[in-house]
């Protein structure tokens, strides 16, 4: 009698069609910044305040995934003065109002992943990760197969952010 099937696992995983993955994982690794290279092609841009600005993640955790990040190329914390500082918090807050418009999460993770060795992809310029978050939202995908399910495009969520940011 033949197994029934039982869904993927680990040894049997399914297909799942990610495709922003691929663009992710084959982009050229330059040496060119891609904060600084965004901010000044004003792609992505959510908001541009005077020394910080927030960007949509080009390859989110989750839909409305943001990241704020000071106008200066600073690699670390320390090298922030209290006016960056304090204007990458009212960012922050104010990502994180906005999304509640949009996307309506029931929570937020809220954090940097500073040097490689801490998960950062960027490891040259200092920025803040604003992830929107909602219950089950962890599911099968990211425990056995490694990956997430982005039901919305970055460009649609962006437009909806730029309207009431």
């Amino acid at each position: 009698m033949p197994d029934e099937y039982r869904g993927p696992t680990p040894e049997a995983p399914q297909p799942l069609w990610a495709p922003w993955r691929m663009e992710y994982l084959t982009r050229p690794k330059g040496e060119d910044c891609p904060l600084c290279d965004a901010l000044h092609n004003d792609r992505l841009i959510v908001h541009r305040g005077k020394r910080a600005f927030v960007i949509m993640n080009l390859f989110p955790y989750s839909n409305g995934h943001v990241m704020v990040a000071p106008i200066e190329h600073v690699a670390q914390l320390s090298g922030l003065d209290a006016e960056v500082s304090a204007e990458l918090m009212e960012l922050t807050q104010r990502s994180m109002a906005a999304l509640e418009r949009t996307v309506q999460p029931e929570g937020f993770n809220i954090g940097y992943n500073i040097g490689h060795a801490a998960g950062a992809g960027i490891t040259d310029h200092v920025h803040e990760h604003v992830v929107p978050r909602w219950s089950g939202d962890t599911n099968f995908l990211p425990v056995l197969a490694g990956r997430k399910t982005i039901g919305e495009a970055v460009e649609a969520t962006l437009q909806k952010l730029l309207e009431v940011f």
